[in-house]
């Protein structure tokens, strides 16, 4: 987790709580990364977070904010364990999280992303629901266009992120270009539809999908592509044109289009997938719970 100084301490203290003393599987060390200055609220939360944190926490700042990639890139040097869990400092974790994703990873995935339920005001709030592609082939097919992750709900293994060169610095585009050559790398990478972290939207997360910081990030992460063979050059066109466009429409017209428009048909076509997997995860639940049958008895006590 990064914090900078733009985070707020209550949003910052209810992220933590919930990746940490809520989580039904708890992670083994906490790493935080302070990227830069940041006030005297912020910086008594983080004592208060670490002086109370049932697991160790390691934590590490610098003294010039640095961006998110090279912050992340710090934090994975200090992580003492392969398998790393990602959480931004204003979202909230769905206590069965790694729970649900750290065993994948065990099992052989390299990347294991999962859906997350966009939040406003609170939890009660729900404005979107991101369910990204599941299958390996529609990851690799999808990345061609879009990010098929969503950064914030991500548990890999810290070789395979290495492996691809980390991180890197590439502001508001860090984590796309990471995937992209983790997949290219051959990483085994997979997403779980079921959503396991409300992810915060306020204002300023509609502002930073648009204007010429991100659209000056957009035109580098494409030509980047580009030029590692990722995209081929009627892609790299049909990118500029899309993606690039979308990054001028005004954030006026950006935020009421997506929570009318985008947000509820994205919630209304994931409804029913959504309330399959609750029902099922209740079944296996339940049979989880059941007693064990007896075995029955040899109808030959000598034998």
């Amino acid at each position: 987790m990064t914090v900078y100084g733009g985070d707020r301490p209550e949003y910052l203290r209810d992220a933590f709580r919930s990746a940490v003393h809520d989580q039904t599987l708890r992670p083994d060390q906490v790493v935080l990364v302070q990227d830069g200055p940041v006030s005297p609220g912020l910086t008594a939360c983080l004592h208060e977070l670490i002086a109370a944190s049932p697991v160790e926490v390691t934590f590490v700042g610098t003294e010039d904010n640095r961006g998110l990639g090279p912050a992340l890139d710090l934090g994975l040097s200090v992580c003492r364990h392969d398998i790393v869990a990602r959480m931004d400092a204003d979202d909230i974790a769905m206590p069965h999280r790694f729970a649900v994703q750290v065993p994948i990873v065990r099992d052989g995935a390299d990347l294991v992303g999962a859906g997350l339920l966009e939040f406003g005001a609170d939890l009660d709030d729900i404005v979107g629901l991101r369910t990204p592609p599941s299958n390996p082939s529609d990851i690799a097919r999808y990345a061609r266009l879009h990010d098929p992750f969503n950064h914030p709900t991500v548990v890999y293994r810290r070789r395979a992120v290495a492996a691809a060169g980390g991180y890197g610095d590439l502001p508001l585009m860090e984590d796309y270009w990471l995937f992209v050559r983790m997949i290219a790398a051959g990483a085994r990478a997979v997403n779980v539809p079921e959503p396991l972290v409300y992810y915060r939207v306020g204002n300023g997360a509609y502002e930073r999908r648009g204007g010429r910081d991100l659209l000056r990030s957009e035109l580098r992460l494409q030509r980047e592509m580009l030029r590692a063979g990722h995209l081929s050059r009627p892609q790299y066109v049909r990118n500029l044109v899309v993606r690039g466009g979308y990054r001028f429409v005004p954030t006026a017209i950006r935020r009421p289009v997506y929570r009318l428009v985008v947000a509820p048909y994205g919630a209304r076509r994931n409804r029913t997938r959504i309330r399959e997997q609750a029902e099922q995860a209740e079944q296996m639940k339940a049979l989880s719970l059941a007693p064990a049958p007896q075995p029955s008895a040899p109808a030959d006590p000598g034998c």
